[in-house]
This record gives structure tokens, sequence and C-alpha cells, in this order.
């Protein structure tokens, strides 16, 4: 089941969640004042949030929800606000960027702070996973776009020898980084970054250069890939979301500007989120009039409204929400106190646990798809990821279980995309000799006329 979450930076607003299919309101979880992009599902099996109450501040909080209570359950302290949060598609990594420009990555099922790296100037706005959950992408308010690689992040030996931790650095943009999206193909994708300079830019993650410039009549706040990566969606301070082109056959429309094909129905406020729904083909947008607007892209009309309790909303997101799943099976390997009857994850460490000596090796980096390193990079992750199994299970905890059959799940898919490929070269092999054997045909019958 597809479900819409909404967030306010509003505390009483709460988060709400409507089932996208008939528009039902399934839960409303209660008490968070949630950052821009610090709204994220963690593998959905819960809900995750920044809680900033005062953007002054100098404290703020990461807040866990299970599907069944609208109370939060668990409560983290981390060294400094966060405001982006973002989540690998297992669930097992929670990213959040700091004001200070720190990076943060923990490891959710223990709660460890694996890492921390400086990563910006200034706050971190957004983050996010690539496909494969190799790359960690940021922007920034100092303008900059970051690739980072998590093979990089966890390798000491290749941290110390290289000048930057960075794979890429966009630095394109003159003012601060609204909103960052990026497209399938790991490290082979394309990164498109909205800005408040009413740009949004596409980027080549394979060359490491500046595809595509597009100048907006507005700020863009929110972005959204199309899913065939035809066009992106890109909603706007002037409540416009506007419809850009990726490829270069597409023709602009000249009452917008160059590669800007259209637009769809107004809102009355600034477009501040929007999120896609690949299976049902919908658009899901968040605006400052507090409404949750869903879209059908091909015909531009609104199907479906939601509204949300007080405030403006700036966060949405589409969770695919596990029937019959209970989070509550996890329990926590740290054996740590806490409220009773709460058995998601324990809270997220403050700082990293120096004394832990073996913390290295029983990091886990899953990966899903292609890699900067695709020969040695699944050899490590797998015994990496075994050890981990291991040391969960001389532990006597439960998550070994949990662990054990995302390995296999690991597995599965990289057998799956090894067997694709091998497939793909087949083809493309068999193609290549069926064109040779053409044009020798074409060319014999040239020779003859000549003899």
């Amino acid at each position: 089941m597809e479900v819409v979450i909404a967030s306010s930076s509003v505390a009483d607003a709460g988060i709400g969640c409507w089932d996208l299919h008939n528009g039902a309101e399934q839960l409303r979880l209660k008490s968070c004042a949630s950052t821009a992009r610090g709204l994220t599902s963690v593998g959905h099996r819960f809900v995750a949030s920044s809680h900033l109450r005062d953007p002054s501040a100098t404290s703020g909080s990461v807040f866990y929800w299970s599907w069944d209570r609208p109370q939060v359950e668990v409560k983290s302290f981390p060294a400094e606000p966060i405001l982006p949060l973002a989540a690998n598609s297992e669930g097992t990594y929670i990213a959040g960027g700091g004001v200070s420009g720190e990076i943060y990555l923990w490891e959710v099922p223990t709660g460890k702070l694996l890492r921390k790296w400086h990563a910006h100037y200034r706050s971190v706005t957004c983050l996010v996973f690539s496909d494969d959950d190799s790359l960690v992408i940021s922007g920034s308010e100092d303008g900059s776009v970051r690739v980072w690689s998590l093979f990089m992040i966890f390798d000491d030996m290749r941290r110390e020898e290289a000048t930057h931790l960075y794979e890429h650095s966009f630095t394109g943009h003159a003012l601060r980084v609204t909103d960052v999206v990026i497209g399938y193909g790991g490290s082979n994708a394309i990164i498109v970054s909205a800005s408040e300079d009413r740009t949004c830019k596409v980027w080549s993650l394979s060359k490491g250069i500046l595809l595509r410039n597009i100048v907006f009549p507005s700020m863009i706040y929110a972005i959204a890939l199309d899913p065939g990566e035809h066009v992106f969606y890109a909603g706007s301070r002037d409540g416009k979301i506007y419809v850009a082109a990726l490829n270069a056959e597409s023709s602009s429309n000249d009452a917008y500007g160059k590669y800007i094909i259209g637009s769809l129905a107004d809102h009355s406020k600034a477009v501040t989120c929007l999120a896609y729904s690949n299976s049902l083909n919908l658009l899901v947008c968040g605006s400052e009039d507090g409404m949750v607007r869903v879209s059908d892209p091909k015909s531009g009309n609104v199907v479906r409204m939601f509204r949300h309790s007080k405030g403006p909303i700036n966060n949405v997101q589409i969770v695919r929400k596990q029937l019959g799943f209970n989070p509550r099976i996890v329990v926590n390997p740290q054996g740590s106190s806490r409220r009773h009857g709460s058995l998601l994850p324990p809270p997220l460490e403050k700082y990293t646990n120096l004394s832990d000596d073996d913390s290295d090796f029983r990091t886990v980096v899953s990966l899903h798809g292609a890699s900067y390193e695709p020969l040695e990079s699944p050899h490590i992750s797998s015994n990496a990821m075994n050890q981990q199994i291991e040391e969960l299970q001389r532990q006597s905890s439960s998550y070994a279980a949990e662990m054990e059959l995302e390995r296999l799940k690991v597995d599965c898919k990289r057998s799956m995309q090894m067997v694709e490929r091998w497939k793909q070269m087949y083809e493309n092999l068999h193609q290549f000799c069926v064109d040779e054997l053409l044009d020798i045909d074409q060319s014999e019958p040239t020779k003859a006329g000549f003899t």
C-alpha cells in the first residue's frame, strides 16, 4: 500500500499520513516541527524526522514513529541541529546534515555514529542516496552540490591519501541549494539541483560536468524526476509547477524560457516539496497553503487533495507501507533502557564511540547496482556483512536474523543484476554480428558490379 506522508515546520501540525489510492487518512503523528528535507521513511518500517522548534536554536532532535502509534517513540539528540535527513533503501543507515556543514552517518539497528565529516562551508540543506546506496549527494547554503562515495568515507587509507573526500564538487549555483534529486544508474546517473538563484542545473555523474542550465521565472524550492527521465518538475515560489525537458528533442515554451515546456495548475502559495509515484504515475506536491495535492502529470488535473491540520507543508514523501509488518520485532542490540513498549531501534549516538576498535570491520555498505569499484567492493561488503551477522549472533540479538535476510536479498539482487548484464552483453554482441553480416552482404554486389 502506497501512502503519502507530509510534515510541517509547525510543531502542533505533526505528520499526516494518507492512502494514496483512496485518500483516506491513516494516521496523524504528533509533536514534530520538521525541517525542510528532514522527513524520511526508514526502510518503509518506520518514520524519522528532524525536529527543530526554533531555526536559531543550537540544539535539535531526531524523532522515530512506528506506523501504529501517533506518539514519538524514540528521541535522539545529535551534537548539533540536523536539517536534512535521508535513509538508504534498506533502512540500515541514516545520514543527517548539520547547520555547521557536517554530515553524520549513523547505523540504524545500533544507533552508532559511524562517520562524520566536514562537507560544506555552510549549512547542509539537502541529502539523498543514489539508487544503489553507494553515493550520498548533498546540497548546501554555500551553493555547492557534492558527491560522496561511501567507499571513500569508510576507507581510512584512501581518506588519508586523498586531497579531498568528495568525488565531485559542483559549484555552479550562486545562492542556496534548495533541493537535489538523482536518477537511476548509480555512478552513471544524472543529478538535478535547484537553487534560490532561480536555476536548475543538470549534472553528469560519470563525466562530472554540467549538462544543462535552466533559468526559471521564479525561485525553485522543490524538484521531482519523471520515471523515464525525459522531464523533471520544478515547484516554485510563484505557486507554479514547471515542466522542464531533460532531452534535447523537447521543444521549449517561449512564454517561460529555454527548456521549459509547460506548467501545471497554479497554487495559491509557494510549492515547497514534490514527490512522484512511479507505480501510479502521479505527482504529489506540498504547498505553503497547507494543502497536499495529487496531480495527473499528463492531464495536469488535480485528482485528490489532502488538508494538513496547521501551518505550511515543508515535506512530502511517498512510502510503500509494508502490510502486516510489525516494526516492534526489533530488539535493541545495545540493551539500553527506553520507555516500556518501544521496540524500535535505539536512539542515534551523539558522538563517535572511539573505544569500539572493531567498528570499521562491522560497518556494511549495502549496494544494489553499479559502483565506483564494481569488482572489489561487493566482495568487501559481503565479508563485512558476514562479520556483522556473526557479531550480532554472539550478542544474542534478534536483529541478526534481519541482517541475514538483508544479506541474502543483496546477494540475490547482485546475482540478478549480473545475469541482466550478461544478457545485455549477449544481445549487443548478437546485434553487432548481425550488422557486420548485413554490411558484408551489401558490399558483395557492389564489388561484383565493378568486376
